[in-house]
């Protein structure tokens, strides 16, 4: 029986950290771990072409992306592991996508507007059809789900409005529809359970690269560098009185601890006013760092040979493109341009 397709991507600008890594990256082992679906993940290396970023540096970061990912344990024996611009399909069909997308849906999409503040000296056209790129991303591979937080729902919605707009206006009534005359199925969000990491210096907002990197802990810290970047995470706004950094550097412990009872004496400590920030920290950087000790080995190994990472990468635009091109055959037929 063939499995459903789940797809999911990641730009390359900058090493993973570990609000990546719960948002995302450990939702995506878990889905290729279940056995049940049928997994395709990218490197979104012509998304992040609306940043500012030279050549020689997107072709490191895409590098060192596929190294993390992998250490990550993405295997590319279940898995299809591959970079966007290998796969031309994708292009091709976001120039389709642009053209049945109405310019005031776009208009409506929060990220243009916030990065259109944040980069306004680089407000590119790119930046403003790039979600017809993204649905095109996700529907050349009809995928039955996508996982996603909840700052990508609204990205989503509109992947699945433009599903419905082009079997609209190019209806298709073969055997395989079910005469509904429908090509792209609309793909469900599955949604990471996790709550939204925080900055440890600015615990109110996300956990952030922008923001510097004492805001973040990132998957390739070593130990001494978690643990010095702790030390200076936020915690109480007075003494005795909780905070939402106490509360992140619990979520912290909660997750990456292998020790519930420790995880469970904080919490008290925490609601009877007892508790030891110097303790907490401690405890959150021994629990991070060995987590993160086979990551950083296998990253270590992949970075030293990256023979082995341009294979799996060659390997997967193949399978992708496998599947890509099958649907761009019936989309150009669809159209009229075959």
């Amino acid at each position: 029986m063939k499995k459903p397709i789940i797809l999911s991507g990641m730009q390359p600008t900058g090493n993973l950290h570990i609000g990546n890594y719960l948002g995302a990256l450990k939702h995506w082992v878990d889905l290729q771990n279940s056995g049940k679906y049928d997994c395709y993940f990218f490197i979104a290396d012509l998304h992040s072409l609306t940043g500012d970023m030279t050549a020689a540096e997107r072709r490191h970061q895409i590098t060192m992306l596929a190294a993390e990912i992998l250490a990550a344990g993405i295997d590319p024996k279940k898995s299809t592991l591959f970079v966007q611009s290998h796969v031309p399909a994708h292009t091709e069909l976001g120039w389709i996508f642009d053209c049945v997308t109405p310019v005031a849906e776009l208009e409506r999409m929060t990220q243009f507007k916030d990065k259109s503040v944040s980069q306004e000296k680089n407000i590119n056209a790119g930046l403003f059809t790039y979600p017809a790129l993204m649905a095109a991303d996700i529907l050349l591979y009809k995928p039955e789900a996508v996982p996603v937080g909840d700052d990508q729902i609204q990205h989503l919605e509109l992947t699945r409005d433009i599903a419905k707009k082009f079997n609209k206006r190019y209806p298709t009534f073969a055997k395989a529809t079910a005469g509904k005359g429908e090509f792209f199925t609309e793909p469900k969000a599955v949604l990471t359970k996790t709550p939204r990491i925080k900055s440890l210096l600015e615990p109110t907002s996300k956990m952030s690269k922008s923001k510097g990197l004492g805001h973040v802990i990132e998957l390739a810290d070593e130990p001494a560098v978690i643990e010095k970047k702790l030390k200076k995470a936020v915690t109480a706004t007075e003494g005795g009185e909780g905070s939402p950094g106490v509360e992140n550097l619990l979520l912290l412990l909660q997750h990456f601890s292998t020790n519930d009872t420790s995880y469970k004496a904080f919490v008290s400590a925490e609601k009877d006013g007892s508790i030891r920030y110097g303790d907490l920290k401690s405890a959150v950087s021994d629990a991070i760092s060995t987590y993160f000790f086979s990551f950083r080995e296998r990253r270590k190994e992949l970075l030293d040979n990256h023979n082995e990472i341009a294979d799996i990468l060659i390997d997967g635009a193949h399978r992708a493109s496998a599947v890509a091109n099958k649907t761009m055959e019936e989309v150009r037929k669809l159209v009229g341009i075959r």
